[in-house]
């Protein structure tokens, strides 16, 4: 078979076996993290928590993801990704339920600090797990396909928590109550199918001939030997390595705009439109179904020319746009119109970025340099909705805070033009 028709063959083939799989433990990882938001609508009431202790709660997550994310991939890398995210899905699974028994702050401290202990290193194993199975120039699609599931996520959070809600009182326990649990759930079963379900690697796979396992084999030893060229191998290279540390630096700005405003998203549309909760929660789809679409086109266009920076930068510049149209406008179709734009532009960053990230790290570096940039641009998770909350209750409006994470993003936006990206990297 001809080197075209293999390659389109295998990597059909992969894609086929990993990414809806994929994408489903997605949905259930990015559930498990933000329904505490919608937990708090009866929480909050019942437990007696401020407004203070509610946000120290929710953002404490991200310190414990932070502090466990590089030993977690690098144990990865170790002991292989199979047992590794079936342990991380059952630990977080078990965790995520048993925050319906949370009496006070302190208990709701301690469980979201493990939350955060538990999924780290899910998604940078994620992303370290596909560059085992997709050579360079498939991977931004890939990527982005796999992460629509963050947009998707957000399109059924809503209506799958509130109808959860619905159950207060029965057998006696809340509605946020049974919403912990139940959502917590998925993730202990799919945790149990993912020991038996995943391939660690393309060596391992029954379900490729002989032949598409020596083509894949073979081309991603041809590419990991011209990382070794000009690529970083060892985890503590990727420690001094001011290109690792400048993509942290564009990741965080990136995710300080993604949790700045998606947390924030449902109270800006209330302001500007007056519509009912329920109204609101059906009219915040629409960012994210675009932001589906959006970041799916703009992967598949930067894997068709090679290119990483100028769309990674350009899509951060339409979020940044975005931001300012939200800040300024009062018009609720125009505002839904500008919202959208921030969520193609945030979504559309992940594909390109990835594979940017991706294209220079082997061995222990990918492990631990993926993972570094993540749990640092998830602190954004934090330092996003924060900061967005602070200056409201100093301006009494959203408007200068969005203005804000419009300027963040634009200094990520400018950061991204100095990332080194060799022409070589995703060349096939």
């Amino acid at each position: 078979m001809d080197h075209p028709k293999i390659e389109k063959k295998v990597i059909s083939k992969v894609s086929r076996r990993l990414i809806p799989f994929m994408f489903v433990l997605y949905v259930i990882a990015y559930l498990d993290r933000v329904n505490v938001g919608f937990a708090a609508l009866q929480m909050n009431a019942d437990l007696k928590f401020s407004a203070a202790v509610y946000g120290l709660g929710s953002g404490i997550f991200f310190i414990g993801y932070f502090l466990f994310e590089i030993p977690s991939n690098l144990i990865l890398g170790r002991i292989g990704a199979r047992i590794w995210i079936a342990r991380i899905m059952i630990t977080w699974g078990i965790v995520a339920s048993a925050t319906a028994f949370i009496q006070g702050p302190r208990s709701f401290y301690l469980v979201r600090f493990l939350l955060g202990l538990a999924e780290a290193g899910f998604f940078p194993g994620m992303i370290l797990y596909l560059t085992y199975w997709f050579p360079a120039k498939h991977r931004a699609r890939t990527v982005a396909l796999f992460m629509t599931a963050t947009a998707v996520s957000g399109v059924i959070s809503g209506p799958v928590s509130g109808t959860l809600l619905t159950m207060h009182g029965t057998g006696g326990l809340s509605g946020w109550q049974w919403l912990f649990i139940l959502e917590g759930l998925p993730a202990i079963v799919l945790g149990i199918v993912v020991f038996f379900y995943m391939t660690d690697r393309p060596e391992k796979a029954k379900w490729l001939s002989e032949e598409e396992k020596a083509w894949l084999i073979n081309r991603l030893k041809d590419e990991q030997a011209r990382k070794a060229e000009f690529g970083i191998e060892r985890f503590i290279h990727a420690l001094g390595s001011g290109r690792v540390w400048l993509l942290c630096l564009i990741y965080l700005s990136i995710v300080i705009g993604l949790y700045g405003v998606g947390l924030w998203m449902p109270l800006i549309i209330k302001g500007v439109s007056g519509l009912s909760d329920f109204m609101v929660g059906i009219v915040s789809v629409f960012p994210y179904l675009l932001a589906a679409v959006g970041m799916t086109f703009i992967g598949i266009s930067s894997d068709k020319t090679g290119e990483r920076r100028l769309h990674t930068a350009g899509s951060i510049a339409l979020a940044a746009a975005g931001m300012v149209l939200t800040a300024y406008t009062r018009n609720p179709v125009l505002e839904l119109v500008s919202l959208s734009l921030v969520a193609i532009g945030i979504w559309g960053t992940l594909g390109p970025f990835w594979a940017l990230a991706t294209s220079f790290l082997s061995g222990t570096a990918a492990c631990g340099g993926i993972a570094l940039i993540n749990s640092v641009g998830n602190l954004g998770g934090f330092v996003g909705p924060y900061l967005v909350g602070v200056i409201k209750d100093i301006t009494g409006v959203f408007k200068y805070g969005l203005i804000m994470l419009a300027v963040i993003l634009l200094i990520g936006c400018f950061l991204t033009l100095f990332v080194k990206h060799d022409p070589g990297e995703d060349s096939g």
